[in-house]
């Protein structure tokens, strides 16, 4: 029995997450700062604009990591089987950069660092994958256990991002109504009889 790379943009994200905290943690180079995105708008320096993305690849310890990555590594693969590689890459990237662009608008004085957005719109999508028409009720429940329980807690001083969660869980929502859109649109145009034409 041979060992599959099965799900290469999940598996690809983590692996690289990993060794820039091995990196961080047993050489002498500090390289955190380049995946942290700042609340400091620096439009002239291209690390910034780098730093709206890399964020998600960055962690403040390895209990940070393995927070994110037991879930992602969980329920990853399971979308980007369903989604595909493509789709799935473009939903990280999207959140990546939504998440650390309103961070630089409406935090001041604050780092992000850490994939949890990405974990919390996986969470909400997750809810989608076997949506046959309507609102799954699983997608409801997930909604009010996870974003209920992180509203509760915004103000709480505990160095955790919640808005980054919070929004994760809405794009993910938000990914899984788009998807679920365009599947069923396309099953409908299958199931349409073609039109066919008779001479006389």
């Amino acid at each position: 029995m041979t060992v599959k790379y099965n799900s290469p943009v999940i598996l690809t994200f983590s692996l690289i997450a990993a060794a820039i905290m091995a990196i961080e943690t047993f050489t002498p180079l500090s390289i955190m700062t380049y995946f942290t995105v700042y609340s400091k708008i620096e439009l002239a320096d291209p690390l910034w604009y780098f730093r709206l993305f890399s964020h998600v690849l960055g962690h403040g310890n390895w209990e940070h990591f393995f927070g994110n990555f037991a879930l992602i590594l969980l329920v990853g693969p399971i979308l980007e089987e369903k989604y595909g590689s493509r789709d799935i890459l473009l939903m990280i990237v999207l959140t990546a950069f939504i998440t650390g662009l309103l961070h630089v608008l409406f935090f001041a004085n604050a780092g992000l660092l850490g994939a949890s957005g990405i974990a919390f719109m996986m969470i909400l999508l997750v809810s989608f994958t076997n949506a046959k028409g309507g609102i799954p009720l699983t997608f409801i429940l997930v909604v009010i256990l996870y974003l209920g329980r992180e509203i509760m807690s915004i103000f709480a001083d505990d160095q955790i991002s919640q808005f980054a969660h919070i929004i994760g869980g809405v794009l993910g929502g938000a990914f899984g109504f788009l998807l679920e859109g365009n599947n069923r649109r396309k099953a409908q145009k299958k199931q349409k009889p073609e039109k066919t034409s008779t001479t006389g």
